[in-house]
C-alpha cells in the first residue's frame, strides 16, 4: 500500500497494483532522461502541461523504479495501466506532487 508521507502512489499495471516513488537516484535519471536542466524545470514542465507522452512515460518508469519494480521504456508502453492515460497523468502529478510537498498540502 503506498504511504503518502514517504511519497508515494499507487499505479495498477497490467493487472497489478505498484507503488511508485521518486527516490534521488529515480530523480536523478529522470533529470537525464528528459535532458531537464535540474529539477525546478522539470517540475514546470509539468505543472505547465507541457509535457509529452514520452515524459510522462519517463516519469511513470522512474516513480516505479523508485518504488522497487524495474521496467523498460518499451514495456511500459505496452503495458495496460488501469484508467488508461488520464489515470496515468493524475498519478504522476500526485507522485511530483507528493515529492516535494507534504501530504496534508498536497490536494488529492
Amino acid at each position: 500500500m503506498a504511504n503518502p508521507y514517504r511519497g508515494e502512489v499507487s499505479l495498477t499495471v497490467d493487472g497489478v497494483k505498484r507503488v511508485m516513488r521518486l527516490s534521488l537516484g529515480a530523480l536523478a535519471g529522470l533529470e537525464a532522461r528528459l535532458g531537464a536542466d535540474g529539477l525546478l524545470p522539470l517540475i514546470e514542465r509539468f505543472e505547465r502541461g507541457a509535457f509529452k507522452t514520452d515524459d510522462l512515460i519517463a516519469l511513470l518508469r522512474a516513480g516505479l523504479s523508485g518504488g522497487g519494480w524495474e521496467c523498460s521504456e518499451a514495456e511500459l508502453r505496452r503495458a495496460e495501466i488501469e484508467g488508461g492515460a488520464m489515470e496515468a497523468a493524475r498519478a504522476a502529478g500526485m507522485l511530483l506532487r507528493l515529492t516535494f510537498t507534504l501530504p496534508e498540502s498536497a490536494d488529492d
